[in-house]
C-alpha cells in the first residue's frame, strides 16, 4: 500500500538569539535540487552581510535526495544538525537556510549544534506542514433515492464528497482514503442494492492546511 508522508507545504521563518548571535531560519518548499540551490542562492543574496548562510534540504517521498552545508562553520556543527531536524520531523520537499549574524561570542561546537537545530525547529514552527495521505477518487452514479444513502455512508466514515452533479441522475465524486476503500464501497453497494455505478478515477494524495482540504492530483504510484 502507498504510504503517506509529510511535506513542507508553505514556507516560513523563525529565529533565535544565542549569546548575541542571531540565527534566522527561512524555509521553502522545493521539489528539485535546482529549486533548492536557487533558494539558497536567493537567501545568500538577501542576507549578503551575514557571517554564514548554512543550509539543508530533503527531497522525495522517502527523502531520496539529501544535502547540507556548514557554509564556513566548523564541520558538522550546522548543516548536518539542520538536516537531522528535517529528517527527525519527517518533513520532505523542504529546504531551510539558517542565516547567522555573529554576535562576538564564540559558542563552541555544542552551542552551534544546539543553535542551528533550534533555529530550524523555529523555522518549521513558522511554516505549514501537510501530511499527504493516499486516497482514490471515485465517480458514483445513482438515482435520487440512492444519493441520500451514499451521503449517509460517506458521513459515517468521514469520506469527502468533492462534487455533486444533478441531472436525470446524481453523479458524485468522492475522495476515499485507501484504508477505507473496502468498507465504503461495500456500504455503497449494500445500501443501494448494487444499483449505484462506481467508476475509479485514479489514486491521489490529500491533506489539510488551515482546516482546508487539499487534493494533490499527482498519481500516488509515481509521487
Amino acid at each position: 500500500m502507498t504510504e503517506g508522508y509529510k511535506i513542507l507545504y508553505r514556507g516560513g521563518q523563525g529565529e533565535l538569539v544565542e549569546k548575541k548571535s542571531r540565527f534566522i531560519a527561512t524555509t521553502r518548499p522545493v521539489e528539485s535540487e535546482e529549486e533548492a540551490l536557487a533558494f539558497v542562492a536567493e537567501m545568500k543574496k538577501t542576507y549578503w552581510d551575514a557571517r554564514h548562510n548554512c543550509w539543508a534540504y530533503v527531497i522525495g517521498d522517502k527523502g531520496q535526495l539529501q544535502r547540507c552545508s556548514d557554509d564556513g562553520e566548523p564541520s558538522q556543527t550546522a548543516g548536518r544538525p539542520m538536516l537531522d531536524v528535517l529528517l527527525g520531523e519527517g518533513v520532505r520537499n523542504a529546504c531551510v537556510v539558517v542565516t547567522r549574524y555573529f554576535g562576538g561570542v564564540l559558542l563552541g561546537t555544542g552551542g552551534l549544534v544546539r543553535a542551528y537545530s533550534g533555529a530550524v525547529q523555529a523555522g518549521l514552527q513558522g511554516s505549514v506542514i501537510v501530511e499527504k495521505q493516499p486516497a482514490k477518487k471515485f465517480s458514483i452514479a445513482t438515482d435520487y433515492n440512492g444519493m441520500g444513502k451514499i451521503q449517509y455512508a460517506a458521513g459515517q466514515l468521514g469520506i469527502t464528497i468533492l462534487d455533486t452533479v444533478y441531472t436525470d441522475q446524481v453523479d458524485l465524486t468522492v475522495l476515499v482514503p485507501l484504508e477505507l476503500e473496502g468498507s465504503f464501497l461495500s456500504q455503497v453497494t449494500e445500501r443501494t442494492g448494487g444499483r449505484a455505478q462506481i467508476s475509479p478515477q485514479g489514486e491521489v494524495f490529500f491533506g489539510t492546511a488551515d482546516g482546508e482540504l487539499i487534493v494533490f492530483e499527482e498519481n500516488c504510484k509515481t509521487a
